[in-house]
């Protein structure tokens, strides 16, 4: 679907600055200063799925939003993503005048595969160049693994960027998934068993990472979403002061949702006070809701509030609406089902056809994940800081290669950001040659290995080998020898 600027719409709208930001955040933050100077702003959209469906509203702006475009609900708004902090560079090994490598107060290193690898490098100038110009972007779902269970070429092909390769080189590649709700070091844990390689907090995106940015401009927030707690332990690691959770208005109101009894468990564990006296100043769906009737009903509740506040009716339900968040759009996810089963986008459809029929208004929101652009330029980030890690070279690399299997998210999210895109046939796409809607410009592949094998020769040389050899290390020493002789 095509996007609109401003001007597509018949009227001029005055975009909001950075220093601006710092007016629409929440009493409770920090000042707008502090904050900002740790974060990237890119401007706020709609998502790029938002009408596949007679079910979800049009994306036409109304007059009546003209006068709103500054709230912090406002599409007009900036959309803060965190900047990541980089890692310092220090090491204790240092170089000897003869160039021997010295290491204080330790004994002289032996020679190792990492030594070996550094002097196949050195005699492969050009290859080095080119796979540090390249880096792959992993769905993980349907690419990597299902569920809990391993595809097995996505251990290869992570041991081939890991350094199982003619150079011994480190080849950039990070992970963009649209999963959530559990913490990123959790899965992380989870993810490197099953794929039998190491997988680094520095390489790792889920689709409500970048939401970590709005802990500093709201104070109390609705959590919606995940198994049990989890969601709001995230939250709480991303800075969050003040979180609700559905429990917490049904332990307070069981009349909220009638149709939900909570457990003794769930009683015991919940944070009930009385919500008709508190102000929740956002609304954030940051994982799939496992009480579809009990979230919608909560979430609508608060949408048609004055300001967030419970067993209150709002008399503008546009602009006493308070912003609603979700971490990502997709309509469907691979899991071990031999269907893929609906995600946090079906979610959301239906609740913007609830509120729009409630209503008579279109439901304005905030989309993360893939294909939303916030995602794209926070992994520009994470890629150019695993370059520092891996190569000491803080940059991004010209040729990016996104693999994925969902045509709606990773094709069409990385071929409008420019990268080169490659359609899996092991999760969503079961298709043709190619996805009709969003062809993968770079290819459709059987697994992900071939996909990274294709890539890797087409940017590195068709005669590149994909094992280490220490005997190779020999010959290419013995050829330059030979030439140094001559």
């Amino acid at each position: 679907m095509p996007t609109f600027d401003d001007s597509d719409f018949g009227f001029a709208i005055e975009q909001i600055k950075s220093k601006d930001l710092g007016r629409i955040r929440s009493n409770a933050g920090s000042t707008g200063e502090e904050s900002m100077s740790n974060s990237v702003e890119i401007p706020a959209t709609r998502s790029s799925i938002a009408d596949p469906t007679p079910y979800m509203h049009q994306l036409s702006l109304t007059s009546s939003q003209k006068s709103r475009r500054g709230s912090r609900n406002s599409f007009g708004a900036s959309l803060p993503i965190p900047k990541l902090k980089r890692h310092s560079r220090l090491s204790s090994t240092g170089s000897a005048y003869d160039g021997s490598f010295q290491r204080p107060s330790m004994p002289p290193p032996q020679p190792s595969r990492e030594i070996l690898a550094a002097e196949m490098q050195d005699l492969s100038d050009e290859k080095v160049r080119a796979a540090k110009d390249m880096a792959f972007v992993f769905d993980i779902d349907g690419v990597l693994v299902h569920g809990d269970r391993l595809i097995p070429e996505g251990q290869r092909a992570l041991e081939i960027l890991n350094g199982d390769n003619e150079l011994g080189i480190k080849i950039p590649h990070i992970f963009l998934t649209n999963g959530s709700g559990k913490p990123e070091a959790a899965r992380i844990e989870q993810l490197s068993k099953i794929l039998h390689q190491p997988i680094s907090m520095e390489q790792f995106i889920q689709s409500h990472t970048p939401m970590r940015a709005l802990s500093d401009y709201y104070n109390t927030v609705l959590v919606v979403g995940g198994e049990g707690y989890r969601c709001r332990e995230v939250a709480e690691q991303y800075g969050f002061n003040d979180i609700v959770v559905p429990n917490d208005i049904i332990a307070w109101d069981p009349t909220v949702a009638p149709y939900r009894i909570l457990t003794d468990e769930d009683r015991a564990t919940s944070r009930p006070r009385d919500f008709s006296k508190i102000n929740i100043e956002a609304i954030m769906v940051f994982s799939d809701s496992r009480d579809y009737a009990t979230d919608i009903q909560i979430i609508m509740d608060l949408l048609q509030s004055e300001h967030g506040r419970f067993h209150t009716k709002a008399k503008d339900p546009i602009s006493q609406r308070i912003p609603i968040y979700f971490s990502q759009g997709d309509l469907l996810c691979p899991t071990e089902h031999p269907l893929p089963r609906m995600s946090q986008g079906a979610f959301r459809i239906g609740l913007e056809a609830m509120y729009k029929a409630l209503t008579g208004e279109d439901l304005e929101r905030v989309v993360y994940g893939k294909p939303e652009p916030a995602t794209y330029k926070y992994a520009d980030e994470v890629i150019m800081n695993w370059m520092d890690i891996i190569h000491n070279d803080e940059k991004l690399p010209r040729n990016i290669y996104m693999v994925g299997d969902n045509p709606a998210s990773d094709i069409v999210g990385g071929n409008n950001y420019g990268w080169n895109t490659c359609l899996v046939r092991t999760g969503v796409f079961q298709g043709g040659e190619n996805d009709e809607t969003n062809p993968a410009n770079f290819g459709v592949f059987a697994n992900v290995l071939d996909a990274v094998k294709t890539a890797i020769k087409k940017e590195i040389g068709q005669d590149f080998n994909f094992d280490w050899s220490n005997a190779r290390v020999d010959d290419l020493r013995k050829d330059a020898a030979d030439i140094a002789i001559e």
